[in-house]
């Protein structure tokens, strides 16, 4: 190819100017119809296989250590006061602990304090524990002055909001505490009040199924029974509380 004098190449020039071209990109011509080259392959971003790190602490462990660490019952108090892995104890105002005679034939066990008990630092003292009461006095048993008194405490110590139900995490972490409220309390038979009570020590929910059968649970029979709570509800179920009241009553004479 000749050479271009300054004259021809300054017409070029003006000519690309004129067809759009402003911005040279390159000092050699690109042969548009030469085969691309091959990218390479983008390469995937390098994959951390370090584990994922575990929790700091498992809350149950915490309160498996602390519950093996009481001798007593006011020693299981107040490890449990000084417990701060449960979110209940920020929003309730008492820890309920108990209520009733340590050592008595029947433990009683509950789901979760009421309005009534954050309040007072009992179990069962609003009108679910009133029918409690009424219910147990009907078989001759009751709390400290009764002549065959009766043990009662529940699955978790503080009042859920809103009076909900504890979601399985919180039955879980406190239960070390509760399975060694019962060894310390030695009762000879448990009674599980209700559906949460049942999840925490049987592992199982359905109280209308659950509810008049004798089973086993922490080396002691045990006997579901419906919430008085609910019996409040349902007032046509009170028939068959009165009939576990009676197999209760049966053994407690075997």
């Amino acid at each position: 190819m000749e050479s271009l004098d300054y004259p021809q190449a300054k017409a070029l020039l003006e000519w690309q100017i004129d067809l759009g071209a402003d911005e040279a990109i390159g000092e050699v011509p690109v042969n548009r119809y030469d085969a691309p080259k091959k990218q390479p392959k983008p390469q995937a971003a390098p994959v951390d296989s370090a584990p994922v790190a575990a929790p700091a602490f498992d809350p149950a462990d915490i309160a498996r250590q602390a519950a093996a660490s009481a001798d007593s019952l006011e020693a299981l108090q107040a490890a449990m006061a000084g417990f701060e892995h449960c979110e209940l104890k920020k929003g309730a105002r008492s820890l309920v602990f108990c209520d009733g005679v340590p050592g008595a034939r029947v433990m009683i066990i509950g789901e979760a304090p009421g309005r009534d008990e954050d309040r007072e630092g009992r179990p069962f003292v609003g009108r679910a524990g009133q029918l409690l009461d009424a219910m147990f006095a009907a078989i001759d048993h009751g709390r400290a002055e009764a002549a065959q008194p009766i043990y009662i405490t529940n699955v978790v110590p503080w009042r859920p909001p809103n009076n909900r139900e504890p979601s399985p995490d919180e039955i879980a972490m406190m239960l070390p505490f509760l399975e060694r409220h019962v060894a310390l309390a030695k009762p000879e038979v448990l009674v599980l009040m209700g559906n949460v009570s049942c999840l925490a020590v049987l592992g199982q929910k359905g109280i209308t199924r659950l509810r008049g059968n004798w089973t086993e649970a922490m080396g002691l029979p045990a006997l579901p029974m419906f919430h008085p709570a609910y019996l409040l509800r349902q007032s046509a179920a009170k028939r068959e509380a009165w009939a576990d009241l009676l197999s209760l009553q049966a053994r407690l004479r075997t």
